[in-house]
């Protein structure tokens, strides 16, 4: 079988992928499982300088993998160079922080002494989404080989020409061949890889459903798992909120990367108070924001990654006007080449709307209007999800209180947007996952934390 790629911005065919066949799927996976056993004996010091090469190069090819990223998805260019800048930083990070991270401890025993140690587990599967290409991958990997571990990464199809150019990198920078590897494989060769026992674990970011399924898919054979999955990001606007900021922090929130961000900006919760005039501003940067060609400097919104994402996020919009929403902006298709959709806002957004419910992965907004400040925390919370959100407050104090104590999320802003940073730990509750990447955590998600008891006489 063969996978075609498409461009969201033209709808024209791009390259076409022969797919991995089952025997050449085990092949890989035997290879990786060999090249494990003697990479995890390698000085950790060793794998870390290969991260950090895999840095150098990813700023020397920033440009290149930008642009493949531009042609299968739609990112606008220079959202596509941040993108891999921020890889790059993550490769900085964990090549520097890896030996005190996953260094010796030592423990207290009755007659002796002990050793807690972390060792590598083997092979780790990534399953990832198209919306980050190059960082999604990075997000898992880079810990992973530090670690010791080998890694095989399942991107998503419509992705597959950036994937192939990261294991290229990887291999260049000194990465073995066979250590981390690209599947191009179906959803059936993906579920025969989680039963293959040479797999030790699994990590997923993408949809509740698709978690779900890869979740309980895991769990038949024990295997750890974690999940970075969907959300409905809350940002509160509160009563004393600096309505400048407010409208600048919430706009780059939603439409970042073209909206298609998991820990985007997705609910504006407006207290009544500052409502109108956040409303107003709001909307009239929602207008100003430039559709177009991706490859453009002006472009502040490409197209949807794939036709049936747009008609899917379209379906949403029209669903939640019909349950008695009002469409203040956008909102419709637009008649032109390629896969936009344009800056959309939606106001009277109530529970049982998919505006209010469910993700709205793409350029929508939907503002609710509520009494006060408590009221705000309430219906952030009133959501399945948990993965970001945001407070706007000049009160720093109190909207920190209200981040730590009151706000069910992962991951909180105050008064800005943060996408994503090495040192920090990103990852959700409730619908939104579980288990943490970055800041250290990635690094002992999947590692044999092993504890050596020696008694001396």
């Amino acid at each position: 079988m063969s996978t075609t790629t498409v461009n969201p911005t033209t709808g024209a065919d791009l390259v076409t992928y022969d797919d991995h066949s089952d025997a050449e799927v085990n092949e890989i996976v035997d290879a990786a499982q060999a090249a494990f056993q003697d990479w995890r004996r390698r000085p950790l010091s060793e794998r870390a300088d290969v991260v950090r090469k895999i840095g150098e190069l990813l700023r020397e090819r920033a440009g290149d993998l930008a642009q493949v990223m531009t042609d299968e998805m739609g990112k606008v260019l220079g959202h596509g160079k941040l993108e891999v800048d921020l890889c790059a930083g993550i490769c900085d990070w964990t090549a520097d922080s890896a030996a005190d991270e996953l260094a010796d401890e030592d423990r207290e025993l009755d007659g002796g002494r002990a050793i807690v140690t972390y060792q590598p587990v083997g092979i780790i599967l990534g399953i990832q989404p198209f919306n980050f290409p190059v960082y999604q991958a990075i997000r898992y990997s880079i810990p992973q080989l530090v670690a010791g571990n080998a890694v095989l990464l399942k991107h998503a199809h419509s992705v597959w020409g950036s994937a192939l150019a990261l294991e290229q990198l990887y291999h260049d920078a000194g990465v073995p061949n066979d250590l981390f590897r690209v599947l191009k494989t179906s959803n059936d060769q993906t579920t025969a890889l989680i039963a293959n026992p040479l797999v030790r674990g699994v990590t997923l970011t993408g949809s509740g459903k698709a978690g779900s399924i890869i979740a309980a898919e895991a769990g038949k054979y024990l295997k750890k798992t974690v999940m970075e999955l969907g959300s409905n990001d809350a940002y509160l606007v509160l009563s004393d909120a600096d309505i400048p900021t407010a409208v600048k922090v919430c706009t780059t929130a939603r439409i970042y990367n073209n909206g298609e961000t998991c820990v985007a900006a997705k609910r504006f919760i407006v207290v009544d108070s500052v409502y109108d005039a956040f409303r107003d501003a709001f909307v009239e940067q929602m207008t100003a924001i430039e559709m177009g060609d991706p490859n453009n400097d002006s472009t502040g919104l490409g197209p949807i990654a794939r036709e049936d994402l747009r008609d899917d996020l379209h379906e949403q919009v029209t669903k939640s006007v019909h349950a008695g929403a009002k469409l203040t902006l956008g909102g419709e298709v637009p008649d032109r080449q390629g896969f936009f959709y344009p800056a959309t806002v939606l106001e009277d957004v109530s529970p049982g709307m998919p505006a209010y419910d469910d993700e709205l992965f793409g350029p929508v907004a939907s503002i609710i209007r509520v009494a006060d400040d408590n009221e705000a925390m309430r219906v952030a919370n009133d959501s399945r999800f948990g993965l970001g959100g945001g407070i706007i407050s000049k009160n720093v104090d109190k909207a920190i209180e209200m981040a730590i104590n009151d706000f069910d999320t992962g991951m909180i802003n105050i008064n800005g947007y943060n996408l994503a940073n090495p040192n920090l730990p990103f990852g959700g509750v409730k619908d939104s996952g579980y288990g943490r990447e970055h800041g250290g955590f990635g690094l002992k998600e999947f590692v044999n934390v092993k504890c050596v008891m020696v008694t001396e006489s």
